[in-house]
């Protein structure tokens, strides 16, 4: 698969017209997904044609609702059969006593995203936000395309209808698209992984070699593992987007600045947020109803949230967390409005603090290790000497350099001077040098997850 991008990408530009060039883009997407998902490519299949089919009825019918809600609860069939049977059953023999046979189906991957972007098409086509589109290559394109398949940003029919009929490629577009893929896989590889490395040494030793240090350190690794893992895949899918004629929508804005949960949440993870924001919390009546039926509003949002991202009670328990502090934040003004200098610091701290202790629970393999990490990050200062020496041994030159680029880069330092006539030529360089450093590590066949491939 080393070579793949570069054949489909010199094709792309070589190929005569539009058509060619979506039949090349539609194969390659395909290809990509039944590489490693070879049994569910099936399923893609199924999802498409179901979501095509609904939204051709939707427009032509006047059972508009009735289709319109088969199409929901089908998506959301596939996505609880596929991605919550295991969770629903275990916790049903939990609750009763009972020992169901736990089918223990292998979840499709980047499931979650694909099944979000297509409910979003039939939801549209309902609204009359765009039309349906007879072409059901176009369909499967738009669900399809490799560059955000399985680990999002989700991206929306009417955002990209019109570049699928007609796009252009230009010299500048795919250059800086190049910049910006190369500026992605450095997060991932350089940052992401470095950080993923302690923090899976520190999650999975044993409770006696855990205190305060190790615990915050591990709680600090993972949080910007986890943002620069999938911010870096954005970015990746975002530069891909651009040197292929597409434009989506960016998905974080440096929600790690933020003083607030509900500026973490506007900064965050932006395509999901938004997701939920229009074809959730609004339906339901949003802010419109007064304070009480706000909370309520963004509670059920943020327990959906927590579902989507995995079938496991930390994961519930993360969403609700999130839930809770938005509550806080419509009845305690004071966190989230703008004031002093000092003030603003005091809030930048809570938000930190609030997402951190969020991030241990969504690390946790289990609510059990995610209450011990809590309770050794606020009271493990035993300092014993197993401990000690476990946490320092983490502590590495490498891990110290790619600190400091960390909590440089989740600062807007790059808007401060991208306008100075220096800087396009130098972030070229550090692009293409980057890169060659990525290449070099991933030939090694290091350590290299997606957390969000799971999703």
């Amino acid at each position: 698969m080393c070579i793949f991008l570069p054949v489909v990408f010199i094709l792309h530009c070589i190929l005569p017209g539009i058509r060619l060039k979506n039949a090349l883009l539609l194969l390659a997407s395909v290809l990509f997904y039944a590489y490693g998902e070879p049994v569910y490519i099936i399923l893609l299949f199924v999802s498409t044609l179901l979501n095509y089919f609904c939204a051709c009825l939707i427009e032509s019918s006047k059972y508009k609702k009735v289709i319109l809600t088969l199409a929901v609860i089908c998506n959301l069939g596939i996505l609880i059969v596929f991605k919550y049977t295991d969770f629903i059953l275990g916790t049903v023999n939990t609750l009763t006593g009972l020992h169901l046979p736990l089918p223990q189906i292998r979840m499709p991957i980047g499931i979650s995203f694909f099944t979000f972007q297509a409910m979003s098409y039939v939801i549209d086509v309902y609204r009359g936000t765009t039309k349906a589109q007879k072409n059901y290559a176009k369909v499967l394109l738009y669900i399809s395309f490799f560059p955000q398949l399985i680990a999002g940003p989700i991206v929306k029919y009417h955002d990209i209808a019109q570049e699928i009929d007609n796009r252009t490629q230009s010299l500048e577009g795919v250059s800086l698209g190049i910049r910006r893929f190369s500026a992605g896989l450095c997060k991932k590889v350089l940052i992401s992984n470095t950080m993923g490395l302690v923090a899976d040494q520190l999650f999975g030793a044993s409770a006696g070699n855990i205190n305060a240090a190790g615990a915050w350190l591990g709680a600090i690794s993972y949080m910007l593992q986890i943002y620069f893992d999938f911010s870096g895949y954005s970015d990746m899918a975002i530069g891909l987007g651009w040197m292929f004629g597409f434009h989506f929508k960016e998905n974080f804005n440096y929600p790690y600045i933020s003083g607030s949960i509900r500026e973490f949440w506007r900064r965050w993870h932006i395509s999901l947020s938004g997701w939920f924001l229009e074809y959730l919390y609004i339906p339901l009546g949003g802010n419109r109803k007064g304070k009480f039926r706000t909370v309520v509003n963004k509670m059920i949002v943020f327990l959906c949230t927590g579902i989507w991202h995995g079938a496991a009670v930390n994961f519930l328990f993360w969403g609700i967390y999130h839930g809770c502090f938005l509550m806080l934040e419509e009845y305690v003004p004071w966190i989230g409005r703008k004031g002093s200098k000092l003030k603003a610091v005091f809030q930048h701290i809570y938000a930190l603090l609030v997402v951190c202790i969020g991030f241990v629970f969504f690390r946790a393999d289990t609510m059990s290790q995610g209450l011990f990490w809590i309770k050794e990050m606020f009271t493990g200062f035993t300092w014993n000497a197993a401990a000690m020496s476990f946490a320092v041994q983490q502590i590495t030159p490498v891990f110290l350099v790619t600190l400091a680029g960390a909590l440089i880069a989740c600062c807007p330092v790059i808007k401060t001077v991208n306008n100075k006539k220096w800087y396009a030529p130098f972030a070229y360089v550090c692009s293409l040098l980057g890169l060659v450093v990525c290449m070099l590590s991933l030939a090694s066949g290091t350590y290299n997850p997606f957390i969000y491939f799971r999703f």
